[in-house]
């Protein structure tokens, strides 16, 4: 039998378990790093399986290796988290957590997963070793993939792949591509603090409304003139505060925003780019201020020889499955393990065909659960053609 076969006879039997297991997390999301409950409860179902998995040290998330010990090992991760938001889809598995939701997918991604390790435990022997990776914490900065690696998710790891939902994207339908598929995702706060002062005396002190106004416009316009346009950066403010009164100047004023880039070597260098910028703008104006840079994630870059692996795991599906895509704008922790490792990330197409393709993060986001079937296919699938790579 084929892997396909064998994940498709799995299905047959289970598929009804697995959408009970994706409406049981989608019903008790868990926030990143308190995923205790998630953690206990796929861990619960690998080991009525007789497997092994082991817990990560934080208490969250949980690493499960299945077949050989020796030889190649291939990396198949999923995250756990949920959003710091209200759902409002009406579904009858909604959010039972105020404020809490699976906004993200993620509930998708770890049931996916779940199947996968089930429906490769029944293969009589597989031709090259599996890591089962849940991971914790992919919503928080810069994510709980760091974790993950720090505690040893990819000792002896030769590849690592991943599904990611996909709401453009139609069910049955699977795409992925070769280099960057997301972008980095970086914040910054500024800080900013002037002496004050009556408004008709601007020069006797700093005007730092007009300073945070330069920054306003100033840092983006820089930035687009210091990086080569081709990388895709954007510089977008999210938040801006300073003031009360329409006749004083205020002492202190912050300014935040978010930089994204879909390239590696920009992004390594942006936060002393910015900087400077940040810098050279104010020099003029009187204005103290401190600059806090938050590093995010780097984009996911899916190297060659995994996407062709990841490919071929789609095409086994059916012919019609694969799907061309482009690189996004969003950031993903998945790009932590490709820092380490050599691996791809594909994308999951979860929209019915039917209706708006609400996008993620939006309290009515939801998934047409047919996609779980078709991703535990492919993860099933990449193994076999990893083992044909490697050998």
């Amino acid at each position: 039998m084929s892997f396909d076969q064998y994940s498709t006879a799995w299905l047959a039997a289970h598929f009804d378990d697995l959408v009970a297991w994706r409406r049981h997390i989608h019903a008790n999301p868990e926030l990143g790093r308190q995923e205790f409950a998630t953690t206990q409860f796929v861990a619960s179902h690998l080991a009525n399986a007789g497997l092994n998995p082991k817990v990560l040290p934080g208490g969250t998330g949980l690493t499960c290796d299945i077949g050989p010990d020796h030889g190649p090992r291939v990396a198949l991760r999923a995250d756990m988290d949920a959003l710091p938001m209200a759902e409002l889809t009406g579904a009858p598995y909604t959010s039972l957590v105020p404020g809490v939701a699976h906004a993200c997918g993620h509930d998708g991604h770890t049931s996916v997963l779940l199947g996968t390790g089930l429906a490769l435990a029944s293969v009589p022997e597989l031709p090259v070793g599996v890591r089962l990776i849940f991971q914790p914490a992919e919503e928080l900065m810069p994510g709980g993939a760091i974790d993950a690696i720090a505690a040893g998710a990819l000792a002896g790891v030769s590849r690592i792949f991943a599904l990611h939902c996909d709401p453009r994207l139609e069910v049955g339908k699977v795409a992925t591509m070769v280099g960057p598929i997301t972008s980095a995702a970086d914040q910054m706060e500024i800080t900013l603090a002037s002496p004050g002062g009556h408004t008709s005396r601007p020069h006797l002190t700093g005007d730092l409304v007009y300073a945070l106004g330069t920054l306003i416009t100033g840092v983006p316009g820089v930035l687009s003139r210091r990086v080569d346009p081709r990388q895709s950066t954007v510089m977008v403010w999210g938040a801006v505060n300073a003031g009360v009164a329409a006749n004083a100047i205020p002492q202190s004023g912050t300014l935040s925003g978010t930089i994204r880039t879909a390239s590696r070597e920009a992004w390594v260098a942006m936060e002393d780019l910015v900087r400077d910028i940040v810098s050279s703008l104010l020099a003029p104006l009187n204005i103290e201020f401190s600059v806090e840079y938050r590093r995010g994630v780097p984009p996911v870059v899916n190297e060659e020889v995994s996407t062709r692996i990841l490919t071929h795991a789609v095409e086994s599906v059916g012919v019609d499955v694969l799907a061309d895509t482009r690189q996004s704008g969003g950031g993903e922790d998945f790009s932590w393990y490709l820092e380490e490792v050599p691996g791809a990330m594909a994308r999951l197409g979860v929209w019915s065909g039917r209706g708006p393709q609400l996008d993620l993060h939006q309290p009515t986001f939801d998934l047409d659960e047919r996609a779980l079937a078709v991703g535990v296919r492919v993860l099933v699938n990449i193994v076999e053609q990893a083992a044909a790579i490697a050998g």
